[in-house]
């Protein structure tokens, strides 16, 4: 489909696809004429479907969508271990290493031990087959338009029931080879990501990947494109048309809207931040994933003094972070997600908590995802329909 069919077959005005954590901005997008996609990875199938239910009030049948993050291939992704099980996986001193981070900006870290770890299990629980049915079961009882997988190609059951409710399944890659396979697996809208975008992403920046996919999916006419990767204003949605998509994945410019829920001091780091001030590190998941400069990335990356334990698991050796890991391939293990969100989850839930002074000399540990066009071009507190006409 191009943007023109796409707009005809979900009735949107506008081919702008809203990825946010926040109800209000779901509900702010779909209403403007496009469509917003609430990131469930956070909730429990009680929370997602209370927020379902609210969005469902409020959009009058426009259409949203749902995203989730069950990666195509991970160490126990078919178990469903107990929290004990997740949380035996990390090693004493990779819990060091997060507290002496902490330490090192003059902030308590002996409140966060396992009990606390454990209020953030959802990530590693939802990144599993189970607790991906379990999330799919609440999706499919709503009146959802599509239903999208940010890492690998989605499970099965996903297509197989988003075909069967007449829902779209949509898939992220960062690569051409990525997208065929996706293609392959019957996955209807494709969004190749960009280095530049915030989260989870690729090295291939947005101006080389977008016409790669696109021309690899000629085979694929039933795969419509979207494009992702530091897209912020209408020029770059206009550029990215002309390379081949049939519209764009946003994330990152929704963060600092008046109707985002981000927290106000994180805003503010988010407003005032330049294209510079964003990084690509291992240190939030144990895949890359653009974030915003922090205490917490220099430290990991930097691999040096009390660290070097740490930061020695994730050299160029191949060494695994301590996860739930990738079966191994090659004789190297692979990267998975889990429980290194456990380490980092841990530190930013501790942080948020703290005064807004000492928050900022922290320089917020955790590492907020932010897009590299969204930290170099949004300069100013701006509400969802203001961001839209932009596009």
């Amino acid at each position: 489909m191009n943007s023109i069919e796409l707009c005809r077959r979900l009735k949107i005005d506008f081919p702008v696809f809203a990825f946010t954590h926040c109800r209000d901005v779901v509900v702010e997008v779909t209403n403007a004429g496009g469509v917003g996609v609430l990131g469930s990875i956070k909730l429990s199938p009680e929370e997602l479907d209370m927020e379902l239910s609210w969005i469902d009030e409020r959009v009058g049948g426009k259409p949203y969508g749902v995203d989730l993050i069950v990666p195509g291939a991970m160490q126990g992704r078919e178990e469903d271990p107990d929290a004990d099980a997740v949380l035996g996986q990390l090693p004493d001193r990779h819990k060091e290493f997060a507290a002496g981070v902490l330490a090192s900006r003059n902030i308590d870290a002996s409140v966060i031990d396992d009990e606390t770890r454990k209020e953030s299990l959802y990530f590693s629980n939802n990144a599993r087959l189970s607790g991906a049915d379990r999330l799919l079961d609440v999706v499919f009882r709503h009146p959802v338009a599509l239903v999208a997988n940010a890492l690998g190609v989605p499970p099965a059951q996903m297509v197989k029931r988003g075909k069967e409710n007449g829902v779209l399944v949509a898939a992220l890659v960062g690569t051409a080879e990525h997208a065929v396979r996706q293609a392959r697996a019957g996955v209807d809208l494709i969004i190749a990501a960009g280095g530049e975008a915030g989260g989870h992403c690729g090295e291939i920046g947005t101006m080389v990947l977008i016409p790669e996919v696109s021309a690899a999916l000629k085979a694929h006419p039933q795969t419509t494109l979207l494009a992702a990767g530091g897209i912020v204003t209408g020029q770059q949605m206009a550029a990215a048309l002309c390379m081949g998509a049939a519209g764009v994945w946003c994330g990152s410019v929704w963060l600092t809207t008046t109707e985002a829920e981000t927290p106000p001091v994180v805003k503010d780091k988010m407003l005032s931040a330049r294209s510079s001030d964003t990084v690509r590190s291992r240190s939030r998941t144990g895949k890359f994933s653009r974030q915003l400069r922090s205490a917490w990335t220099d430290a990991w990356e930097a691999g040096g003094g009390a660290d070097a334990a740490a930061h020695a698991i994730a050299d160029r050796a191949g060494h695994a972070l301590p996860q739930p890991r990738r079966q191994a391939r090659r004789g190297r293990p692979r990267r998975g997600q889990g429980a290194q969100h456990l380490l980092r989850r841990s530190g930013r839930r501790h942080d948020e908590r703290i005064p807004d002074r000492a928050r900022d000399d922290a320089g917020l540990p955790g590492g907020f995802p932010r897009g590299l066009g969204a930290a170099g071009r949004v300069h100013r507190d701006r509400n969802m329909r203001g961001v839209v006409n932009d596009h």
